[in-house]
């Protein structure tokens, strides 16, 4: 069993923001890989899906993105996963919109809601003998604010020129998590980051 996680925040002003391009991406997931229905579970919404034997949880936490971390916490206890079993899907300033980044660890790069998710992964991530910051993510490209205060710019929606670089960017990445599930990071790194060698 593995976990899947998709950040962004609860309510309909934030649902085609940037800063929700994680709740985007797990939602074309679950109905592509025909989840019925999200349940509410852990401060969340949560969907099954099962993927070549492999069964997949996909969690939407609902706790607005600073707050992450408590709702990924409950549902990796409840179902007894090590951090080994986790992906998070998240929004990326750093890198441009249409390309996706996956990584088996990291910093939070200045994003609250791994940061909290990292704060929330220390004890799982002892049992392991690894660091909270050792959970594999995937990085969806929202291009930089430029003059734009940070804060205000991952709030608002896509622009008309992003939004078909998003889709790529959503479809690439619905098959990476595929393929992270079923054969691990590094073949989804090897042939989803864009412009990277393997």
């Amino acid at each position: 069993m593995k976990l899947i996680v998709g950040l962004g925040n609860p309510g309909s002003q934030y649902e085609r923001t940037r800063h929700n391009a994680g709740f985007m991406c797990v939602d074309r997931f679950a109905q592509q890989h025909g989840a019925m229905n999200y349940r509410v579970a852990h401060e969340a919404f949560l969907a099954d899906v099962n993927l070549g034997g492999e069964k997949l949880l996909i969690l939407k936490p609902q706790t607005f993105m600073n707050l992450s971390g408590r709702s990924v916490a409950s549902a990796m206890s409840f179902y007894k996963l090590s951090i080994d079993d986790l992906l998070v899907v998240v929004d990326d300033v750093a890198i441009p919109c249409g390309t996706i980044r996956l990584r088996p660890s990291g910093s939070a790069g200045g994003h609250n809601g791994l940061k909290d998710i990292q704060r929330a992964m220390g004890g799982f991530a002892l049992l392991s003998g690894k660091a909270g910051e050792d959970y594999a993510r995937l990085r969806i490209g929202v291009d930089s604010p430029g003059q734009v205060p940070q804060v205000a710019y991952v709030l608002q929606a896509f622009t008309p020129d992003q939004k078909p670089k998003l889709e790529i960017a959503l479809q690439n990445a619905v098959e990476a998590i595929a393929l992270w599930a079923t054969s691990g990071i590094n073949p989804a790194m090897n042939k989803y980051n864009a412009g990277e060698a393997p």
